[in-house]
């Protein structure tokens, strides 16, 4: 049994087969074979070693020829690893006496080979593991005839593994089919993650090397909730997984029977709980939790989901099947948020930036590509037409920026004038606040907004110079340290006098806990993923204001995030304790 810990991105627990995504993108399944099949698969081994040494041979005779025989000396080795009497004598002896599949058996067994080598004292043993990683691709792809499984369209429900998935990927993945996800690297802020949790499936990121030591086919168990994976488990723990997944479902039927019921606090105070949207089809999830509204529409996917541009008419149709769905709810549009770190590829000029969360994404892209820009505010307007929408700039640094925006905007606005197509011409305007600088001057923006929301999953990032991406440092991203909390309380106090609505759209939102806080610190607008609105409209009806205005002050006063956090865990276990156990909050948790 391999147990690893990773960041808890999106909740659940799911069980099941490992699907793990290679280099080569090949799925190995744990499949076995019946006695009369034993001598037909070790046929379809023995032709498959055949010819991985037929190409290691070619290989070896090519470079060779191109680069002497000193280099070509490396498929030499690699052809009398696959030729040892011993490995092929276990592969046939693990067909036979156990009827694992040949792929499922060369897997287990190279995989084997290579930790072992792994261990090994040196540098120049351990390296050999890399030639056993090698070996194994290329018998695989003789045995799978080179096919590869698209993540898109797994044959059965797995759970992936991999060393990363990009945004684009992530949004492709069939809730149905994939029952959760575990990757090497990540954190707990970035696209994936927040892909994750709209599509709600269970994810936990930043677990560090582990793909090594698996093989396609394994059972794992992955908890969403508190960022577990468990590899290979023992039957005690199995059993214990299932129980607690029963437990975590009974417990959030009991949230979603709140469904009818309104999101206000003990004493009476309405609170609007909004959704957290990246595709047109999860307004069905928006509508079936009861949602204020959408507080969140990205428009990534329209881009991340296809190579080319998406045209105006592509845009409009995706706004226009949300704000009909809502039926009079408003819907709060942002624009284009993309950089580096969500499209997982380099620019268009080729050049990787060297710090890609400080370059040129969300609101200076779309300022550098007017054009493109101008296309998707037309269709927002557009959808304005059907119903209440708002629209909204994100990682706004400058009024400068803003005001450029909004001319943009206005030049969009005439187009539509000059060609007779309606919208609303009053249609609110507001930005994110997720950038230090625009929180410090937040007065100054207030006069040029009809409203704001707070993004804290940047804000944090900038405001405690943190990669939430980087494993190294992701227990140094916290949404609690106190100067994230003052900055989140100049701005709630700055709105009020100003007398524009203020919301909190960051995943502080879908946190019980921090949740709590925030309506202490005067928010009246939380917008998250749909799946969290039950247990945030749970835990809100069970308290006052005036008890999270307490907790607001206190947490203020504090000096480190983890005083903070265990000050929020403390009251969730006062007031819901049930939902303590299955959160993945807690003192030590980015």
């Amino acid at each position: 049994m391999l147990s690893l810990q990773g960041i808890a991105v999106s909740p659940g627990v799911a069980i099941g087969e490992a699907f793990v995504v290679d280099h080569e993108g090949f799925r190995i399944p744990r499949r076995f074979v019946p006695q009369d099949a034993v001598e037909y698969e070790i046929e379809r081994l023995q032709r498959a070693l055949d010819a991985a040494a037929a190409e290691l041979e070619q290989n070896r005779q090519r470079i060779d020829a191109q680069l002497g025989s000193q280099y070509g000396a490396i498929f030499s080795a690699h052809l009398r690893m696959l030729q040892d009497p011993q490995l092929v004598e276990k592969l046939h002896e693990l067909i036979r006496t156990r009827h694992y599949s040949p792929e499922y058996a060369v897997s287990t067994t190279l995989r084997e080979y290579a930790e072992a080598f792994e261990q090994l004292p040196g540098h120049v043993l351990p390296e050999r593991a890399h030639d056993i990683y090698d070996i194994e691709r290329r018998i695989l792809r003789q045995l799978l005839g080179r096919r590869r499984e698209e993540l898109s369209h797994l044959d059965s429900p797995a759970v992936i593994l991999a060393h990363d998935l990009t945004p684009g990927e992530t949004a492709q993945l069939d809730p149905e089919k994939t029952l959760a996800f575990v990757t090497e690297v990540g954190g707990v802020g970035g696209h994936t993650a927040i892909l994750a949790k709209a599509k709600e499936i269970p994810a936990v990121v930043g677990t560090g090397r582990f793909l090594h030591e698996v093989a396609g086919g394994d059972l794992v168990i992955v908890d969403g909730d508190h960022g577990h994976v468990i590899i290979d488990p023992d039957a005690a723990t199995l059993e214990r997984y299932e129980r607690e997944r029963k437990q975590h479902q009974a417990l959030f039927q009991q949230f979603e029977q709140l469904r009818e019921l309104p999101a206000e606090t003990a004493d009476g105070v309405r609170i609007e709980l909004a959704a957290n949207i990246e595709f047109p089809h999860e307004v069905r999830a928006a509508r079936r939790r009861a949602a204020a509204g959408v507080g969140l529409y990205r428009t990534e996917f329209l881009y991340l989901a296809s190579d080319e541009e998406p045209t105006e008419e592509d845009h409009y149709r995706a706004y226009a099947q949300v704000v009909e769905a809502m039926e009079g709810r408003p819907v709060v549009i942002r624009t284009l948020d993309l950089g580096a770190d969500k499209l997982g590829r380099a620019p268009a000029d080729g050049e990787e930036e060297a710090n890609p969360f400080l370059g040129l994404r969300s609101i200076r892209l779309s300022l550098k590509n007017i054009d493109g820009f101008r296309v998707q505010l037309r269709a927002i307007l557009r959808a304005s037409a059907l119903g209440p929408v708002q629209v909204m700039f994100p990682m706004i640094a400058t009024l400068g920026e803003l005001r450029r925006a909004k001319m943009v905007l206005a030049d969009a606005m005439e187009d539509l004038d000059e060609q007779g197509i309606h919208y609303d011409r009053r249609i609110p305007v507001g930005m994110m606040v997720e950038v230090p600088s625009s929180a410090v001057l937040i007065e100054r923006f207030l006069e040029e907004v009809d409203f704001v929301s707070i993004g804290t999953n940047d804000l944090v990032q900038y405001m405690l110079a943190v990669d939430r991406a980087n494993r190294e440092v992701a227990e140094l991203y916290q949404a609690t340290d106190p100067s994230v909390l003052v900055m989140i309380d100049r701005v709630v106090r700055a709105a009020e006098a100003a007398g524009k609505p203020v919301s909190v759209c960051g995943q502080m939102s879908s946190e019980p806990g921090q949740a709590l806080l925030l309506l202490g610190l005067g928010i009246r607008r939380l917008s998250m993923p749909p799946v969290n609105i039950p247990e945030i409209k749970a835990v809100t009806r069970r308290v006052r204001c005036d008890e999270c205005r307490s907790l607001a002050e206190r947490a203020l006063q504090m000096d480190l995030a983890r005083e903070v956090n265990a000050l929020l865990r403390e009251e969730l276990r006062r007031i819901l304790p049930d939902l303590v156990n299955h959160h993945p909050t807690s003192p030590d948790t980015p």
